[in-house]
């Protein structure tokens, strides 16, 4: 990878927004991967964390597919959901990965955003969701939901 000009890595993931910006990112890692940690992908998210570019999103992806050791991946639609059904009540993803951890069983966690990522593109949208074709409409308090289809 490191032998790789930024601009082919751009060219590479071009699909992906901010490609140029997340190539640039992709060499450091692989740089701070052969520096601190022997050129192998550490199986914990404290240690991923060290990683410029890896946040708490990105460090549990990695260890719970990589890895496939417990973790929850919190992006905006499992923070939106999960708030939205008053499952928790938490302000940013950060937050909404703590209360899960503490109320999820550990079962569903690496399952949790696969299962909530779909549906919150396609059902529980951010603005008007579909409410009147949702399957789980029954169990939902629709916090915050102000206006839905």
């Amino acid at each position: 990878m490191l032998t790789l000009p930024a601009a082919r890595i751009a060219k590479l993931i071009y699909p992906v927004g901010f490609y140029r910006t997340k190539a640039r990112v992709i060499l450091g890692i692989c740089r701070d991967l052969l520096d601190k940690f022997g050129g192998a992908v550490p199986d914990t998210i404290d240690e991923l964390l060290t990683l410029k570019g890896v946040g708490r999103k990105t460090a549990n992806l990695v260890v719970t597919m990589g890895f496939n050791k417990p973790g929850i991946c919190v992006d905006t639609h499992v923070h939106r959901i999960s708030n939205r059904l008053g499952y928790v009540r938490t302000k940013n993803p950060e937050e909404t990965e703590m209360a899960l951890r503490g109320r999820l069983p550990r079962r569903f966690w690496i399952g949790y955003n696969d299962l909530l990522v779909g549906f919150g593109q396609n059902v529980c949208t951010p603005i008007s969701p579909r409410c009147s074709t949702c399957p789980v409409r029954p169990l939902c308090r629709r916090v915050a939901v102000t206006s839905a289809r």
